[in-house]
């Protein structure tokens, strides 16, 4: 019987023996190979992109013996073994231009090592260029190019545009050499968490396939519903695979959703919910890019953007919404075509990211202590449906928010951040909470669902609209009309803010019966 070790990863060091678990993704290798020579692809962190690429160079390299049980194992050449070079960015923080040039600089010498050459050009750019050219000539064979984490330099400095944009345009005089390079390249792989237009950072390299949206390549990182349940069947013995779906399933690339193998694999061992994708970085640039463009948070439940948005990022043209879909923190449910222009309907991937996201938001306010006490008290107000304790509750937030943080910000004068931070508590709460949300009379502000009953919510700033009107709308308009079947009790609830107060001065709620 075959000894089964702890879980490993989407990686070539689980697969090369019988003894692991493994996710066969191998026929992607033969899939690239007959379809082309030059490819990008972005996923956000710890998707398995530079295990893929490990795949990649032991497949080039003609390390039959790693791939013992797999498609490719009799779906590819072993006869000809292939010069792989191999550049990964993902080590370490690149402070700047000079640590940058530092690394690069090893990377070489590690080649000029492996391979018993000696590289004589003076700039980086004509050592990458002169590496290629020999490694081609003394094996005979035209060379493999792997660049993992590509814009790592990059984001490392996001905050600082000067020095980003400096790595840059380092990273493009040494990116075009693959250009040049063309008739002695068999192959180019290149992949990174953000996507850079071509003109950033390939100029030149016309033929450069992005994969990253393509329905054929979806699943080429991470885990899907039938690879989870197959793969690791003896191990889900008592496991809710419904709840581990709604936990961390959803990552779509318009093909079917995957899981992110991080997550998976953590919980198979510790058999707890936890966000452990999240965990392991936070969106601090996110947050205050979101608030610095007020960027509407509910708005991301549902958000449509078009392919200039969707699929373009450089330093000096930052748009939140693609950096969100670019670093995992949205994904893709639904594309339509709109003025014969495709439009991309975007929300949380899962309720990991969505439950996570929005708690690491409400830190940015308050302090952590004060942010969970108030946390507390929402949800035990949802649950006695005292109402009087959910608008004390947040009276208690708005008030604990720092006044500097206003004055630099000025968002107390936006109808849209009040609903941000009633949003973003729901949401961190767990319950189910829809905004935005269209009904045959309108637009509905936010719907909570909670224990069979629906709490629907209008928000207004009483400089901008008269008092007294958020409930009055809510009962006019009659949006709880499409949650009939839904909902055992339903409330109307309308919250008033005021710019000059800072805080709720208007908090008024009815129920319907019907």
């Amino acid at each position: 019987m075959k000894k089964k070790l702890p879980v490993g990863i989407q990686s070539f060091e689980v697969i090369r023996t019988e003894n692991y678990y493994y996710v066969d993704k191998t026929h992607f290798v033969k899939k690239l190979v007959d379809e082309g020579k030059y490819f990008f692809l972005s996923r956000p962190r710890r998707f398995g992109k530079s295990l893929f690429l490990d795949t990649l160079r032991q497949a080039f390299l003609a390390k039959k013996e790693l791939f013992h049980g797999l498609y490719l194992e009799n779906h590819w050449d072993w006869s000809t073994r292939y010069p792989v070079i191999y550049i990964s960015f993902g080590s370490g923080v690149h402070k700047n231009l000079k640590e940058l040039r530092i690394t690069i600089e090893e990377i070489l010498k590690d080649h000029e090592k492996f391979y018993q050459i000696f590289l004589t050009y003076p700039s980086l750019k004509g050592r990458f260029k002169e590496l290629i050219e020999t490694l081609s000539q003394k094996y005979n064979q035209k060379v493999v190019v792997l660049i993992d984490e590509y814009d790592k330099p990059i984001l490392d400095n996001i905050e600082n545009k000067e020095t980003a944009i400096e790595i840059r345009e380092e990273l493009k005089n040494f990116y075009s050499v693959l250009k040049d390079a063309d008739p002695y390249l068999k192959f180019v792989f290149i992949t990174g968490v953000t996507k850079f237009s071509k003109v950033s950072l390939f100029s030149g390299l016309n033929n450069l396939e992005d994969i990253t949206i393509s329905p054929s390549f979806a699943t080429i990182c991470g885990y899907t519903q039938g690879e989870f349940e197959r793969v690791f069947a003896d191990r889900l013995e008592g496991v809710d695979l419904e709840e581990v779906r709604y936990w961390y399933n959803g990552y779509s690339w318009l093909g079917e959703p995957v899981y992110n193998p991080f997550d998976i694999l953590l919980f198979l061992r510790e058999k707890i919910f936890r966000p452990y994708w999240f965990e392991t970085g936070t969106p601090t640039f996110l947050i205050k890019l979101i608030i610095e463009r007020r960027l509407l948070v509910p708005t991301l439940e549902n958000l449509e953007l078009g392919d200039e948005v969707i699929e373009s990022f450089d330093v000096d043209r930052i748009y939140p919404e693609a950096l969100l879909f670019q670093t995992g923190y949205l994904t893709i449910k639904n594309v339509k075509k709109k003025r014969a222009l495709l439009k991309y309907q975007l929300s949380w991937p899962n309720f990991e990211v969505k439950l996570s996201f929005n708690n690491y938001l409400l830190n940015t306010f308050v302090d952590l202590i004060e942010k969970e006490k108030n946390l507390d008290q929402v949800y035990l107000a949802l649950e006695r449906k005292d109402f009087d304790r959910v608008r004390d509750a947040f009276k208690s937030f708005f008030a604990s928010i720092p006044h500097d943080w206003y004055r630099k910000t000025e968002l107390y004068q936006y109808e849209g951040f009040y609903a941000s931070v009633f949003y973003a508590y729901f949401a961190a709460l767990g319950v189910e909470v829809k905004a935005e949300d269209a009904t045959s009379h309108g637009r509905l502000d936010m719907a909570v669902m909670f224990e069979g009953r629906c709490y629907f919510f209008e928000f207004k700033v009483v400089e901008l609209e008269e008092e007294g009107k958020a409930l009055k709308q809510l009962k006019e308009r009659r949006y709880f009309e499409k949650y009939h079947s839904k909902c055992k009790e339903i409330y109307l609830i309308g919250v008033e803010f005021s710019k000059k107060e800072r805080n709720i001065v208007g908090f008024e709620w009815e129920e319907v019966v019907y």
